[in-house]
């Protein structure tokens, strides 16, 4: 047991040398530049304090019950658990599977269609959404206006009592900002510190020949919209990033998620209807359904053996961050 947190501790430092100070964010060594300016909005500590409270702050629901915490949980990649689509106020049942949330600087559009393109205004589509949190920003603001507290707290991190909604979502932005997960094994292994297994390697090797071209490493998605050959949920009338752009040719495409930490953040796609890797790899393999829209980075059905397929999800759990996964830093607990 010694011997094992010795090695866990070692990973950690040598996990943090390996990132880089750049723009008031830590950019892990060898990743590409953040998307998010941190020059027009430089992080500080007390608006990440501010944006980690608010974020578990049921104030932003409409009855007071829902937070973002509600659909975001840490253990699970901050995304939801136990269901397939994500559950808001009342017990509405929303019309996707809630996304993980993780190095969100380096995204350039948001939610699975793309519909909204900067991180400082993201929260306000699930604050508003009236299956989610129904509430509107005027009464956000409102509430948080007259508690002493929030006050105080505002004029900590922004000069003054007054509070704006700008100043609500710059702060949950800020906070989410530093949701950066880049200390898996798989990073271990690319800083020399660690090495794969002779399956996770063979997992790693097929993954490049078949999997790299859509999630890219090293966040492990390309930021694109595509149609990965899911069947279409005609039932959820939900037409992917066409409801978005409005073109015929966007429809059924959804953002390219993320794979770090997705052995914890299952159900998987963007309506929940695989329930482990098995069943994602055996639709890549099995049930590729061909549309106009098919992706041009999909040709048709992945053959892949039964070994190939554990071998896959072998080197897909090297991708998971247990510092990320624990860190206290992105917990509120109520005094």
């Amino acid at each position: 047991m010694r011997k094992l947190l010795v090695i866990v501790s070692i990973g950690l430092v040598i996990g943090l040398l390996s990132f880089r100070r750049t723009s008031d964010t830590y950019t892990p060594k060898g990743w590409p530049k953040p998307v998010y300016d941190f020059k027009h909005h430089p992080l500080s500590q007390e608006k990440v304090a501010l944006g980690r409270r608010l974020f578990a702050e049921t104030l932003l629901s409409r009855n007071n019950t829902v937070s973002c915490v509600s659909c975001h949980l840490q253990y699970t990649a901050f995304t939801h658990a136990d269901h397939t689509l994500s559950h808001g106020i009342d017990g509405r049942i929303g019309t996707r599977n809630s996304p993980a949330l993780m190095n969100l600087a380096w995204n350039k559009e948001f939610m699975w269609d793309g519909a909204i393109h900067h991180l400082d205004e993201q929260a306000k589509a699930p604050i508003s959404n009236v299956l989610e949190m129904d509430c509107s920003m005027d009464t956000v603001v409102a509430r948080l206006s007259a508690n002493a507290e929030y006050k105080e707290l505002f004029r900590n991190a922004f000069g003054d009592t007054l509070i704006t909604a700008d100043e609500v979502m710059q702060s949950l932005s800020q906070f989410m900002l530093t949701m950066v997960s880049a200390n898996a094994k798989y990073d271990r292994v690319m800083n020399g510190i660690d090495t794969f297994s002779e399956r996770e390697a063979h997992g790693y090797a097929l993954f490049k020949q078949h999997c790299a071209v859509c999630h890219k490493e090293p966040l492990f998605t390309n930021g694109e919209f595509e149609n990965n050959g899911l069947v279409p949920d005609t039932s959820l009338k939900d037409y992917g990033r066409a409801k978005t752009t409005g073109k015929a040719s966007d429809s059924f495409k959804y953002k390219v998620p993320t794979l770090r930490n997705v052995e914890v953040s299952y159900p998987y796609m963007h309506d929940g209807r695989f329930r482990n890797l098995q069943m994602v790899l055996f639709h890549y393999s099995e049930k590729v359904y061909a549309s106009s829209t098919l992706s041009r980075k999909l040709p048709g059905k992945l053959s892949f053996t039964d070994k190939e397929r554990t071998d896959l999800v072998v080197f897909l759990r090297t991708l998971t961050d247990d510092t990320f996964l624990r860190d206290k830093k992105f917990t509120y607990l109520k005094q």
